[in-house]
This record gives C-alpha cells, structure tokens and sequence, in this order.
C-alpha cells in the first residue's frame, strides 16, 4: 500500500506496507489516514499516537464511575435553596432532604439510598427520624418567614390572598389526635386524615399554611390562619379570596367584624325564596360574560355573572346524570332505602312505600340556573374585577395538584404527630422552590415545565479527577444538553 503525491507530479510519497490479510489491510489503510501531506510546504507524517495522546488514554483508563457523580440536584436546587434564604438552618440534612423532596420525591427511607448514591453520604434511618421529631419545632417559623419574604420580594405588596384547604390521607386505619376519619377530598372516606390550610398570594407564591384534624370543619379554619399570618407578619389585610367551602354565616360575620375585604364562591341556590327570584329575574336580562350584583340582607353583594360555555357544561352535567339515574330506576337497582339527597338524587320523588321517579318539574326548575356564577363580597371592586380576583383561585388548586403529583405530599406513611407535622414543612419549602424555578423558567421564556428541569437535573454530572497522586482532588461539571444548558442559564445568568 502507497501514498501517492500529486502536488508536483506524480510519484510515490510513502509505502505503508502490504498484506493479502483483509484485517492487516483494514488496519494499514487508518495507518495511511493518519498522515499529512502539507506543514510550511513540507510533506511530513505524524506518528500514529502521539504522547499526549497516550497520557489523555492513561489519564482516561483510570478513571471509575464513583468519580462521577449526579451534580445537577445539587446544583440547579441546592442553589435555589440557598438563593431563597433556608440555607440560614444550618443542618445539612433539612437541606439534603428538601432537595430529595424535590428531585427524588420518595419516602424518607429512600432518602437514604438517595444521600448514598448521589451525595456519598452515609446516614441511619434512626438519625433521619430523630431530626424529623424535632425539625417543626425548630424550624417551622423560620421556614415560613423565609417563604414570605421571598413571596413579598416577587409581589411587592400583597394585596390579595388566596386560601383553600385540602385533605391529606393516611395508609393506615388507626385514628389519633391529630389523624380522623373525616370528609375526604381524595375520596379515601376510609382513611385516617389531616386538614392541610394553605395561603397564598398572586400566581400561587406562598405565604403560610396550617394543620388540622382531619376531621375538622373546613370552614373553621380561614380566620385561624388568616389571622395568623397576618399577625405574624404585619403585612396589612389583604383582600382574601377562598371558593364557596369555606362561605358561613360565621365567616362572614368574623371577616368583616376584623375589618377584611373578602370575595366568596357563593352557592346562589342556596339564598331564600325572595333572593333567588330576584336572580333569576334580573338574569334574563343579561348575555354572555356578563353580571350583576344584589346587596344581601348583611349588607354584602351577592354578583351573579352569565357564561354561555358554562350554561352548556352545566346542561350537559344534568342531562348526563339523569340518564343514569334514569336507567338505575328502570333497572330496578334504586330502591328507597338507598336514596340520599346528593347529587342528582335529588331530582327524584317517592311515591307510596315502594315507587321512585323522577321529578321531572324540578329537572324544569334546575335548569333556570344554567350557566349562572355567583359570588359574595364586602368590597366596592368593580364586578370584572371581583371575578378576575375569583378566578386566581385556580393557583392554590394548582399548589395542591403540584404538592399531591409531583412532589408527592401524599399519602402519607408517618404515624406520629411530630413527623407527620415535619413531612408538611418539608413539602412546603419544596414547594417554594418549585415556585422559584417555575419563575425563573417564564422568565427566560423556557418552555419546558419545571416537572421537567427538575428531570434534567438528573443526568447533569460532575467529573472528581487528580492529574497525579500528588495533584489536589478537582472538579469539572461534564458539558450539558441544550435543554440543560437552558436550564442552568436561566438560575445562573
């Protein structure tokens, strides 16, 4: 095998070799590929390995995979922990185990294998549960201090605040103080239970939370907490929002008494005889996404809006289940004994001892409310303003959905008070970091969710290396992805 050179004619530059062996040939062809034709002129060969080659393949061959290490949790969250201000509690392992919260959200246990496998740490589950018996205690105020400072820096002033109080199941039977068989929001009627109150303000920043037994009257949570955390806080009152839940008499009475404004879900079929005639008189004169008020008998407005699309659902809802309930009279499956008055059970009517029907008057009445939205207020907004105000609601539903999904608050598997109380406080700042990032990510116009940045924290790796026995240990963060790369510019830049 030759190199032949045509810069100058014609003639033989360098001979390779020869073989009639098909891999000795395969392997003088890369020999000839490694050599170059021009240097100042020059026709010159590189040998085929040079001596920095050598020592980048030695340096290469003796590295291990406990060299490297998943950097990114660390990294991306562990930064934004600190950024946030909760590096001001100094255990590591409240750090260690909100950013597991985050990143890995799994049981305390796995915790541990977590720690082991990306931090190298070495830790007891008794440890673990030591520190979890002390942490709210210790830390539950300074946590929400934090979390409302660093909400007040984003809003500026908090005007308005959110609340809405959600259901958190246990996997076991045992009641206790503070675990009770109550209403269930996830529908595990037979679970034990905590009431979890959560405030919030605008787009769902956090401000505190609190918890109840579960079996606790929802409504009697919203002025402990409000309360609370305004005391504590000295940050005026705000306009406070919460859905229909939480609407009482008692509640009313109490917000206006300590000089809140409030906006409340109302349920309009609910109001007396004279009221709800006035509603429906004064609604057929209204169209699409458009309201008006009635002042209560307390004093407050009752607004009443109009939506075409919400007149269909709710069309379409009733019809629905009067089909079924329809076919279950037909089947002969409803009986009196298993009739109750929710849902649209309440459509039905006995007759005698022994004959179920449906009300076909009432389905008549029923439907004169379709697409109609109430709402009660003490203020003097404006009505797009009061239902503009209602509709942010939707964040703390959100707060709850990201709380339940992906950092996996629920269910859960503690017992005693003092963990179960550790487990909500650890969420809670997970959930203000996950905040934090989402904030960041719409601010640089990411697209991807915050679910995912925190998935491509997973494979962000970090190189340990010594250049030589004598050599210091260093480190070298390995080149990231595009997504990656976007993702560590938008917390770092």
């Amino acid at each position: 095998m030759q190199i032949i050179d045509k810069s100058d004619g014609y003639h033989v530059f360098k001979t390779v070799g020869s073989s009639s062996d098909a891999e000795e040939i395969n392997r003088l062809v890369k020999k000839a590929e490694h050599i170059l034709y021009t240097h100042n002129g020059e026709q010159i060969v590189l040998p085929l390995e040079t001596k920095e080659d050598r020592v980048v393949k030695a340096f290469l061959g003796r590295l291990s995979n406990a060299q490297i290490h998943t950097m990114g949790p660390e990294l991306i969250l562990g930064t934004l922990f600190d950024r946030l201000g909760f590096n001001v509690i100094k255990e590591e392992l409240f750090r260690h185990i909100v950013v597991a919260r985050l990143a890995y959200p799994v049981s305390k246990i796995k915790t541990i294998d977590y720690l082991y496998r990306y931090q190298g740490i070495t830790i007891e589950k008794d440890f673990i549960y030591r520190f979890l018996d002390k942490l709210n205690d210790r830390y539950k105020d300074i946590v929400e201090r934090v979390a409302f400072e660093y909400t007040k820096n984003v809003l500026g002033t908090i005007t308005v605040a959110f609340y809405d109080m959600t259901t958190l199941y246990f996997e076991s039977e045992d009641e206790d103080d503070l675990r009770k068989i109550g209403f269930s929001k996830d529908g595990k009627f037979q679970n034990p239970q905590i009431m979890l109150g959560l405030l919030v303000g605008e787009n769902g920043f956090p401000i505190g939370y609190d918890i109840f037994e579960g079996n606790t009257f929802e409504g009697h949570t919203l002025l402990p907490v409000i309360e609370k955390m305004c005391q504590k806080y000295a940050f005026g009152k705000p306009v406070i929002v919460a859905d229909a839940a939480l609407l009482s008499k008692e509640n009313i009475k109490c917000l206006a008494n300590e000089g809140y404004q409030f906006i409340l879900g109302a349920r309009i079929k609910n109001e007396s005889v004279e009221l709800k005639k006035q509603i429906l008189a004064k609604a057929k004169d209204i169209s699409d996404q458009e309201g008006f008020d009635i002042t209560r008998k307390d004093g407050t407005r009752l607004i009443i809006t109009f939506s075409k699309q919400r007149y269909k659902k709710d069309a379409h809802n009733r019809e629905r289940g009067i089909a079924k309930l329809r076919q279950r009279i037909k089947s002969g499956r409803l009986t009196k004994d298993s009739i109750n008055n929710r849902g649209y059970n309440k459509f039905l009517i006995l007759d005698g001892d022994v004959t179920v029907a449906i009300d076909e008057e009432r389905i008549k009445e029923d439907g004169f409310w379709d697409g109609l939205k109430g709402f009660i207020t003490n203020t003097t907004l404006p009505i797009e303003t009061v239902v503009s105000n209602y509709r942010h609601l939707w964040q703390i539903e959100k707060a709850f959905r990201i709380s339940k999904t992906d950092l996996r608050i629920r269910p859960v598997y503690h017992y005693r008070k003092k963990r179960i109380e550790a487990h909500i406080c650890i969420a809670f700042v997970a959930y203000t970091i996950y905040k934090e990032l989402e904030r960041l990510l719409q601010q640089r116009k990411i697209t991807f969710s915050p679910k995912r940045a925190v998935e491509l924290t997973h494979t962000m790796y970090q190189l340990e290396y010594e250049l030589s026995e004598s050599a210091p240990r260093e480190r070298l963060l390995l080149k990231m992805d595009q997504e990656q790369q976007e993702l560590y510019n938008a917390v770092f830049s």
